[in-house]
Order: structure tokens, then C-alpha cells, then sequence
């Protein structure tokens, strides 16, 4: 079960960091890394990263989750905010014959806080798994097959650990249903605390997102100011 939205408080603009030395991890938001991209920022947890031109960034103060298909009440397994989505109404369906299209993106991208993890190699697998599980795999969590985590460093000099999760052998009972893939990276923040960037999106479809443009956006996370 997909959801989103605004989570109800006042967008908060970026705010740009002061100028420090790369090896900081700590970056200015308002110019992108890649020329031709734009830059997404998490006010309040202090991460900006930049996507290629077409994808969509959200505004600051929006959620994107997956919950359990099966409760009521929707409670997140997982989810992020100030995503930037790519092909936002990828694909189309009304499987439950209600009279209503749900949407199905291509992929996501977004950041949040890690409080329950015990270190950012478990907030990396965890994240990644929870998200292929979530969005691609339900109910079978024997699909979802989570690779090691391995420790990454970012142009700015951000280090952390990074892992990718991926879904297989699903049987497709409505016509969004795809497999799906999702890499994680965990690191701290400017306060040091532990936080992580996470990409989703469909997988074994002609314009799944290849893993180069994902290391290419990954790359990119960088630490801003904060302002919450």
C-alpha cells in the first residue's frame, strides 16, 4: 500500500550552507553538482542530493510511504520525505474495480532519520529491504533478497554505507504489479546523527532506471544546513 502527501507544516525552504571544505560533506544547495540537474533538498534533516532533469521534486514538507496491504489504518513500514519522483503516473491501474486509477511511479527518490537503527550498515539493508518488501513484494518477504552493505563516499566526502535490495520471481495479479529495486545509504548528519538517502523504483521494465544513474544521484548527497 503506497501513500503520500504533505505532512501539514509550512514548507521550509532551502537554506545555503556557509562555504566549507569538500572533505565536510557539507555543500551549498542551490547550485547541482551535475550540470543540467536539479537539487533536492531536506530542510529538516539537512540533505540535499540532485536527480536528472525530468524527475519531479516534491515540496519539502512531503511524505512518501508504503504501509502493510493489510492494515486498515495505513501505519507506515517505511517511508521518506522531500522525495523527487520520476514518471509520477507511470502506470495506471484499477485492479479492485472501484472506480478509482491508482498510480504506480517509475521510481523515487527521498531522505529521512534512522532513530532505531543500531548503525548504518543495518539502517542501509533495513531501509532497502523495507522498501522492496513494501512498494513490489507483498506479502512474500522470501522475494526480497538484500545485498551486503559496503561502505560509500560521495563527491562531497560523505561517508557512510550503502545496499541494494531487489524483488524476483513475483507473480503479477494486477497490471502495475513489477518487480522493484532500492538502494540505501545511511550516514550522519551534521549533528551526528544517523540518516539516510534512499532510491526506489521498478526493476526488469524497458526504462528501469539503470544502476549508474543511481550511483550518479547517490553521488550527489550532501550535507546543507538544517532548519528544523
Amino acid at each position: 500500500m503506497f501513500g503520500g502527501g504533505d505532512d501539514g507544516k509550512a514548507a521550509a525552504g532551502p537554506t545555503p550552507a556557509d562555504s566549507v571544505a569538500a572533505s565536510d560533506g557539507l555543500a551549498d544547495p542551490e547550485g547541482p553538482l551535475v550540470p543540467g540537474w536539479k537539487t533536492v533538498v531536506n530542510p529538516t534533516r539537512g540533505i540535499a542530493f540532485d536527480v536528472p532533469a525530468e524527475w519531479a521534486p516534491k515540496p519539502t514538507g512531503w511524505v512518501s510511504y508504503v504501509a502493510d496491504d493489510s492494515d486498515p489504518d495505513e501505519k507506515p513500514i517505511v517511508g521518506f520525505s522531500a522525495p523527487a519522483i520520476l514518471k509520477e503516473k507511470w502506470c495506471l491501474s484499477d485492479d479492485d474495480h472501484n472506480g478509482t486509477q491508482e498510480e504506480t511511479a517509475l521510481a523515487s527518490v527521498g531522505s529521512r532519520g534512522e532513530r532505531e537503527a543500531r548503525n548504518a550498515e543495518e539502517a542501509a539493508r533495513e531501509n532497502a529491504r523495507l522498501w522492496v518488501y513494501g512498494s513490489y513484494a507483498q506479502p512474500h518477504e522470501d522475494k526480497v533478497t538484500t545485498g551486503p552493505a559496503e561502505p560509500f563516499t560521495t563527491r562531497s566526502g560523505l561517508t557512510g554505507s550503502v545496499a541494494t535490495a531487489t524483488s524476483s520471481g513475483l507473480e503479477a495479479k494486477g497490471r502495475c504489479d513489477f518487480d522493484g529495486r532500492a538502494t540505501a545509504f545511511a550516514f550522519k548528519d551534521g549533528k551526528g546523527q544517523l540518516v539516510s538517502w534512499t532510491f526506489v523504483g521498478v526493476r526488469g521494465v524497458a526504462d528501469e532506471v539503470p544502476d549508474q544513474t543511481v550511483r550518479k544521484i547517490l553521488s550527489t548527497v550532501r550535507l546543507v544546513e538544517a532548519t528544523g
